[in-house]
C-alpha cells in the first residue's frame, strides 16, 4: 500500500489501531540510510508522491531500522519510555493530517495552523505538547537587480513538540530539513536529549538562515549604493531602492516576530524542554537579535539611500532648469532685435543705410557671445 493510500486510512478509520500498514515508511527510511541528496522541496518531486517527506525513529541519539508503520514505532517507544520518532510532512492535506493528529493527541487549533499556514511566528502550549511557528527565509539568486526582482521568498516551518515525538510540517518551496537531520544524527549525544534538543536545531537553522539572508541583501543594498552615488547616479532608476525596501519589509515580517516565542522557550519553564537546552535557545536569541539589527539598519540605510537619490534628482533638475534659462536668455536677444526691424516702419534709423545690416548682426553677434561667456563663467552652462 502506498503511502498516500495509507495517510487516507489513517483519517478514514480515525483509530490508533487502525494505522497500520505504511509500508511507504519503509522507503523513505532506505532513502534516508543511503543518504540521497533528493529534492524534496514539493511533493511534485518526491519520490514518495505525498506529504510525507521522513520518518524516523531514534534511541538514545542513534537511528533505528524502521518499524512495519508508524503505530508500531509509537507503541514500542511509548512502552520503553526511551527514544522518540521524528515526522516531517510537507504541506498535508487535512484528510492526511487527521490520522496523525489523533495519534499524538494534537490540538485541533494548532492542527488547523499547520494545515493552513500563514501564520505568525509563535510558541503555544497544549498540554503535553508544544507548538512552534517558525518563518523561514531564502534568497533568491538573480544576476541583476531590477524594480521586479525577487529578493526574498519565505515559507513557514511548525513543529510539534511532545515528550517522545516530534512532527515537523513545512509549507513553501525552500527549507528543507534534510541537511539538518543529517548534521543531527552526525551528533548522537545531541539527538540524546530528546525532541527537544530537535526543535533547538530548528530554531537555530531557522536563524541562521536569516543571517544568511541578510548578508546576501547587503550586496545588493552595496551595489544600488554604488549606484545612486555615481557620476550618473540621478538617472538610477529609484523602482530598484522601492524593491529592496519591500523585500526588506517581507524579511522583517518574517524575522522581528520570533523574538518573543525565543524568549520563551529561553527562559520559561516547559515541560517537553529541559533547562539545561533552555540556554542554547537563549544563544539562538542573541544571533536573531543580530539579524533583527541588521535589518533595522538597513531600512534605515535605504531610506538615506532613496533621500540622496531624491536629492539628486533634484539638483539634476535645477541644473537642467538653469541652462534652459541660459539659452533662452541668448536667443532673447537677436529675437527682441529682429522683432524691432520687423515692425515695417517707414522711417527707422539705419534702415537704408548700407552698413545698417551687418552692423546690426555684429551687435547681435557681440550680445551673445558676451551673454554665452557670462553664463559658462557662473557654471550655468
Amino acid at each position: 500500500m502506498s503511502m498516500a493510500g495509507n495517510l487516507r486510512k489513517v483519517g478514514s478509520l480515525r483509530k490508533v489501531g487502525g494505522l497500520r500498514g505504511v509500508g511507504g515508511l519503509r522507503k523513505v527510511a532506505r532513502l534516508a540510510r543511503r543518504g540521497t541528496r533528493v529534492d524534496l522541496s514539493h511533493p511534485s518531486r518526491s519520490p514518495l508522491g505525498s506529504s510525507v517527506v521522513n520518518c524516523v525513529t531514534y534511541r538514545e541519539g542513534v537511528r533505528q531500522p524502521p518499524d512495519r508503520d508508524l503505530v508500531e514505532s509509537v507503541e514500542r517507544i511509548r512502552k520503553t519510555g526511551d527514544g522518540f520518532v521524528w515526522l516531517g510532512l510537507h504541506e498535508p492535506t487535512e484528510e492526511e493530517f487527521a490520522g496523525i493528529a489523533e495519534l499524538f493527541g494534537l490540538h485541533p487549533l494548532a492542527v488547523e495552523d499547520a494545515v493552513h499556514a500563514h501564520q505568525r511566528p509563535k510558541v503555544e502550549r497544549y498540554d503535553q505538547t508544544l507548538f512552534a511557528v517558525f518563518k523561514t527565509v531564502c534568497y533568491v539568486e538573480h544576476t541583476e537587480l531590477t524594480a521586479t526582482s525577487e529578493v526574498v521568498d519565505t515559507g513557514e516551518i511548525m513543529v510539534f513538540v511532545g515528550r517522545d515525538f516530534v512532527v515537523t510540517v513545512r509549507h513553501g518551496r525552500h527549507g528543507s530539513l534534510g541537511p539538518m537531520r543529517e548534521e543531527l544524527e552526525a551528533a548522537p549525544e545531541q539527538l540524546a536529549q530528546g525532541p527537544a534538543a530537535v526543535l533547538h536545531a530548528l530554531a537555530d537553522h531557522v536563524v541562521d538562515d536569516y543571517l544568511a539572508a541578510t548578508d546576501a541583501v547587503q550586496s545588493d543594498i552595496d551595489q544600488v549604493e554604488t549606484d545612486v552615488f555615481a557620476p550618473d547616479g540621478a538617472r538610477a532608476d529609484p523602482g530598484r531602492i522601492y524593491q529592496l525596501k519591500r523585500e526588506l519589509l517581507e524579511l522583517k515580517r518574517a524575522v522581528v516576530p520570533l523574538g518573543r516565542p525565543l524568549q520563551v522557550l529561553a527562559t520559561q519553564p516547559m515541560r517537553v524542554i529541559a533547562p539545561e537546552i533552555q540556554a542554547y535557545f537563549r544563544d539562538v536569541d542573541d544571533h536573531l537579535k543580530r539579524a533583527t539589527e541588521q535589518i533595522a539598519a538597513f531600512d534605515e540605510l535605504l531610506n538615506s539611500i532613496l533621500q540622496a537619490h531624491l536629492a539628486q534628482v533634484t539638483v539634476a533638475q535645477n541644473e537642467d532648469m538653469r541652462k534652459i534659462t541660459a539659452w533662452a536668455a541668448v536667443i532673447a536677444v537677436p529675437t527682441m532685435v529682429c522683432g524691432m526691424y520687423g515692425m515695417n516702419f517707414d522711417h527707422m534709423p539705419e534702415l537704408h543705410w548700407r552698413f545698417g545690416y551687418p552692423l546690426v548682426m555684429s551687435l547681435i553677434a557681440a550680445a551673445c557671445v558676451a551673454l554665452y561667456r557670462g553664463f559658462r563663467r557662473n557654471g550655468w552652462l
